[in-house]
């Protein structure tokens, strides 16, 4: 499909399963899927009239934070939940959530008439959106996530992991804030420190810390002996590298 970008303006493909989607268009090639879905929040709510002006947005912590910046800007309520899919369901069903997605391509939303459709991800609703919001729009989904950067920033996003035994796993997964001490983070400073997500207090199992301009989460593998580090930066990938780099030390300090 990324071969062939160029004879298409938007294409898409799913998983076996068809629970997530990937998007290529010919200006961009394959969208992260951070990226695409910032497009389909800013494209769904200003393109579904009959959505209630109450309804809001669902995000796992682990997701990019251009989502909340265009969450802002539409003034819709933004629910950031631990990883998992299980959390948006409520709001699906009774119809609070318009639509919810995940950093690992895993998206869905509601119908035209704002009630529910699914309450698990779908791959093939986000791919045939892609072809509405080019028809609709005159440009790709590629075009439209540039149109959002100049607007709310460029961020810079990451996963890695980091080498971890299974008891200082077992200390991450049960971190409390106060167990923090650090004021910044990569030289900008500290202003939240959660073990438990703001959309619905449940326990994340790890750690996330944000600034004005970044962030890192940090989560234990459930298979292997490392923990994943997920993280942002709006300021390039050198304070990108800086958060990471700090956010080994504070995990490390944090569990030993």
């Amino acid at each position: 499909m990324i071969a062939n970008k160029e004879k298409y303006d938007v294409a898409f493909a799913a998983d076996t399963d068809h629970d997530r989607h990937g998007i290529v268009t010919r200006t961009t090639g394959l969208l992260n899927p951070n990226h695409y879905l910032a497009v389909c929040i800013q494209y769904l709510f200003t393109n579904r009239p009959q959505w209630s002006a109450k309804v809001g947005i669902g995000k796992t912590l682990v997701s990019s934070s251009i989502i909340d910046r265009v969450a802002k800007g539409l003034n819709r309520p933004m629910l950031e939940v631990p990883v998992g899919f299980k959390w948006f369901v409520d709001g699906l069903i009774d119809g609070t959530l318009g639509f919810v997605g995940e950093e690992s391509a895993g998206a869905t939303f509601l119908r035209r008439n704002g009630q529910v459709w699914t309450t698990d991800k779908d791959g093939l609703i986000p791919g045939l959106l892609s072809a509405e919001m080019t028809a609709r729009t005159g440009k790709d989904p590629g075009q439209l996530y540039a149109e959002l950067t100049a607007r709310y920033g460029n961020p810079v996003y990451e996963r890695i992991d980091a080498a971890a035994t299974k008891d200082q796993k077992a200390k991450l997964a049960k971190l409390s804030p106060a167990q923090v001490t650090a004021k910044t983070l990569a030289g900008e400073p500290i202003t939240a420190i959660l073990t438990e997500a703001p959309g619905n207090h449940a326990a994340i199992g790890g750690l996330k810390v944000t600034t004005e301009d970044g962030w890192f989460a940090a989560r234990p593998s459930g298979t292997e002996d490392v923990y994943k580090i997920y993280a942002e930066s709006f300021k390039g990938r050198d304070h990108l590298k800086q958060i990471q780099t700090e956010a080994q030390s504070l995990v490390t300090a944090a569990i030993s």
